[in-house]
């Protein structure tokens, strides 16, 4: 009886040390998660798969080449080596691509407007952020889509900004209820960099609507020279239509940004099966030609200029025709673009996480569960879409940026992986139990000592036994991320932008649409 005593009081005493620990906060370098895990042990493709992907590519390149060139893009191109045929095509000599590939910049810094968000873009690091264009967004509630407002992009930015395991914020959803395309994409952006002071990315529809951006960005900045040195916006640039043809008006937007100082994502987006090859491997390859001729494009207007391998092919449902995002080889494709990426060195980001499940549900959870993780596991260095999106991109929930938050904080757990070191193989420790008692580790100095460091702990995720449950009234992760987001969109309202620069821009700009009184007045 007093030895069960004595037990039953080391276990309260390591159960109160466990509740103190859990109450300390911890020094971002020692969380057991955080921006820029390095990945990279998930490998679909073999070395002889990367090079003859590769040398692939570069008979396409030289050989098919780019249709629909605007004027100003083909003499940057020609300028710098590439050829005009007499069918109109831009052709690209191997020569080219392979010493662009050599001088294009890398490990560089994607920043934030608060320098704690700052993520360096090199080698397998990961970093999981939103994106996409949906244009419904998932009321949970009522179990029914309605178009997305630009307030709702406003409200997904605040969300993000509280999430520790979302990165950076690209845009999300288009504003339905802001017809005019300049007013959207400045809208939009201004609802962004309102809403976060993580990095974000937006896009612009035509060229003229980028000058106006610059100056409102240049202004919360500090001025122009300030935003070119630290860049928080980064322009997505679907430059290209697949098959191997040029966007003219993306083109034109990105040579814009490329003069303004704003970073490009080349962004390659066809659908295997319908815009791209249905093998699997020639939908990568016509990806990698496509961005590797936008890397060409970029470094011809300005050479050294960052820009992220943005390899984006999506999947068919073969039987259907229709976008499948959350499929098995979405997972496979985003990983292997990962890999190219790294087989030439480039700073890479692809997409995961895009649910074809209509709502926050078993099915959503494995599909972007499987995704996410194989892209984090392939150490992509961006990986968009990661979290709130359903219906393949067309509709987007706020609630689930909750709950994705906590399927991201596992996703980098399992990229972190497992330290084997001298003390992590616990020889003492294990004697020490078993040899001098207690007979278990619940009190135990080295369980103490990893209890924050070694573990993730969900926010949202249930972990109650099924009495706690019970008496908490049977909660679900919808109803408790329900819950959550209610209280985050009553409370919290990002002031990183001083009201008197507010104050100034909506002087400046009368088209600014989003009411102080969404964004707490």
């Amino acid at each position: 009886m007093v030895a069960a005593a004595e037990q039953g009081s080391r276990r309260s005493g390591g159960r109160e040390a466990r509740r103190a620990l859990r109450s300390a906060p911890l020094a971002d370098d020692i969380r057991p998660i955080r921006p820029g895990l390095e990945g990279g042990r998930y490998k679909p493709l073999g070395q002889n798969d990367l090079e003859r992907i590769h040398e692939a590519v570069l008979v396409l390149l030289e050989t098919v080449g780019f249709a629909n060139a605007i004027p100003s893009c083909i003499e940057a191109l020609t300028r710098v080596g590439a050829t005009h045929g007499a069918d109109g095509r831009i052709r690209f000599p191997r020569e080219l691509v392979l010493s662009t590939i050599k001088n294009a910049a890398r490990n560089f810094t994607l920043y934030g407007q608060d320098p704690k968000h700052d993520m360096v873009i090199q080698g397998t690091r990961v970093h999981y952020g939103t994106a996409g264009a949906a244009v419904h967004v998932v009321d949970v509630e009522k179990r029914e889509y309605r178009e997305s407002q630009l307030q709702d992009i406003y409200d997904a930015a605040r969300i993000v900004d509280q999430m520790d395991n979302i990165h950076f914020f690209q845009r999300p959803m288009v504003p339905r209820d802001i017809p005019d395309p300049l007013d959207m994409d400045f809208n939009t952006l201004y609802a962004c960099v309102m809403g976060t002071s993580k990095h974000v990315g937006t896009s612009f529809t035509v060229r003229e609507n980028v000058a106006p951006a610059l100056e409102m960005l240049y202004a919360i900045a500090g001025g122009e020279e300030k935003f070119r040195a630290r860049p928080f916006v980064s322009n997505s640039n679907c430059f290209v239509v697949p098959p191997m043809k040029f966007a003219e008006d993306a083109c034109g937007v990105m040579e814009a940004c490329v003069e303004g100082g704003i970073p490009i994502l080349l962004l390659s987006a066809g659908q295997a099966g319908a815009t791209a090859p249905a093998a699997i491997a020639g939908a990568v390859v016509q990806a990698v030609a496509e961005v590797l001729a936008g890397l060409v494009y970029v470094n011809a207007l300005k050479p050294g200029h960052p820009a992220i391998f943005g390899t984006w092919p999506f999947v068919s449902d073969l039987r259907t025709g229709a976008m499948s995002g959350g499929s098995a080889e979405q997972a496979l494709l985003t990983a292997a673009c990962s890999q190219m990426a790294q087989f030439y060195d480039l700073p890479g980001g692809s997409a995961a996480g895009m649910a074809d499940s209509k709502l926050p549900d078993i099915q959503s959870g494995y599909e972007k569960g499987i995704t996410n993780v194989m892209a984090g596991l392939s150490g992509l260095n961006l990986v968009y879409e990661s979290a709130g999106m359903h219906a393949s991109l067309l509709g987007f929930c706020l609630e689930s940026l909750i709950i994705d938050n906590d399927m991201l904080g596992h996703c980098q757990r399992c990229v972190r992986g497992i330290e084997v070191t001298d003390e992590a193989l616990s020889i003492d420790t294990i004697a020490e139990v078993c040899l001098n008692g207690p007979g278990h580790y619940l009190g135990n100095e080295q369980t103490l000592k990893l209890m924050q460091t070694e573990y993730f702990y969900p926010v949202i995720g249930d972990r109650f036994s099924p009495k706690e449950w019970n008496e908490k009234g049977r909660p679900d992760i919808v109803t408790r991320a329900i819950a959550a987001k209610q209280k985050i969109l009553a409370e919290s309202f990002p002031r990183h932008v001083p009201r008197a620069l507010d104050d100034k821009l909506r002087a400046r700009f009368e088209n600014i649409l989003l009411p102080r009184s969404g964004m707490g007045g």
